[in-house]
């Protein structure tokens, strides 16, 4: 690891805080492991990364990320296999993901070895913080904010890149049920709706607090214009099954795309599915629930992984969903799963090691 140690000036905790975490009830995103890393962009250079223990930083009122919304982030995960060996899933995707985002926000691009570099030396400085217990992971979420100090509104010439992890159990706990929007949209045509930007999210919180209070724990985005097509759902991909055929909507500038919808499709695709990537209409996802055709519907997501929806509402009608024992979400979080987890071979090359066991 000589070579990737050279890249960062690293200064490490005196004393672990894991001793006094309870890695057996977390609650998604709230505890924080011991190191992070920070990478700064300034006067049109990238600095030395730093790895450090984690905590605050200062920023003055005027940073621009705070006015202008100019921050991106990522995430992805560290799983842990029953040997101890510690693998990162398809990091590449992410990083060619994290500067698709940053050159949509003006924002330079973040060098490769800051990224996969950078996280693989975080991630095995803090191995000890990635859990062993089925389903539980260690986050990883980079993310990169404009730091001039000046309110003007333009791009930012300075830049912050920073990495972060959290250990994690599963991201939604209990029966998961979702509302077609009819009125907010997440993205438009030529939006930001295919980058990870912070606003993206802030947008939507409102209109999910509302379908909450309706008893849905998340709202299926459908399109700007006429709600008539489907887009994602919360924070997630969203897949159909109608019949024996899984539909789901095509990235584009409105839908982001997703690592783990990626590699659904592939799964779903290389194990005799029928997969259909075009766009979804709201009127035949409600056709076959009202003719007991629509036998699934699942989210992916990296937090969620696959995860299925029991029920869905529209226009003030509630369909529930079966529960079919051959149920493709289940099938197909387990085949992503085991590659995760190194519990079964991986023959598109998705596994990354970071720490190997003697």
């Amino acid at each position: 690891m000589k070579a990737i140690d050279d890249l960062f000036e690293i200064q490490k905790v005196k004393e672990s805080k894991l001793k006094n975490i309870p890695l057996d009830n977390l609650t998604f995103g709230t505890v924080f492991s011991d190191h992070m890393l920070v990478a700064d962009f300034i006067d049109g250079k990238w600095q030395k990364p730093k790895i450090m223990p984690y905590g605050p930083l200062p920023y003055e009122p005027s940073a621009k990320v705070f006015h202008y919304g100019q921050a991106i982030f990522e995430g992805l995960k560290a799983f842990r296999d029953k040997k101890g060996n510690i693998f990162l899933f398809r990091p590449d995707k992410n990083f060619e993901r994290i500067n698709n985002s940053a050159k949509r926000l003006a924002m330079p691009p973040i060098p490769k070895e800051y990224f996969i570099d950078g996280i693989k030396k975080l991630v095995e400085l803090d191995q000890n913080w990635v859990p062993d217990k089925p389903e539980s992971s260690l986050y990883i979420r980079p993310v990169y904010i404009a730091i001039d100090n000046e309110i003007a509104a333009s791009p930012s010439r300075n830049y912050r890149f920073m990495i972060m992890t959290s250990p994690a159990q599963a991201y939604y706990k209990g029966e998961v049920k979702v509302k077609i929007e009819e009125r907010y949209s997440r993205s438009c045509p030529g939006g930001t709706g295919f980058a990870k930007a912070a606003g993206n999210y802030a947008a939507q919180f409102m209109p999910t607090e509302k379908a909450k209070q309706e008893g849905y724990k998340q709202v299926i985005w459908t399109d700007a214009k006429s709600h008539e097509l489907v887009e994602e759902s919360g924070t997630m991909n969203v897949f159909f099954r109608i019949g024996n055929k899984l539909l789901t909507a095509p990235a584009s500038d409105l839908i982001l795309p997703g690592v783990t919808r990626d590699s659904i499709i592939r799964l779903a695709k290389d194990n005799g599915m029928d997969v259909e990537v075009r766009p979804v209409k709201v009127e035949e996802i409600i056709e076959a629930a009202e003719n007991g055709e629509l036998k699934e519907i699942f989210g992916s997501g990296t937090a969620a992984t696959v995860l299925p929806i029991i029920g869905l509402g529209y226009k003030d009608k509630y369909y529930p969903l079966p529960q079919p024992e051959d149920a493709y979400a289940t099938k197909l979080k387990k085949m992503l799963m085991d590659i995760q987890y190194n519990r079964a071979p991986d023959p598109y090359g998705w596994r990354v090691p970071v720490v190997l066991n003697p």
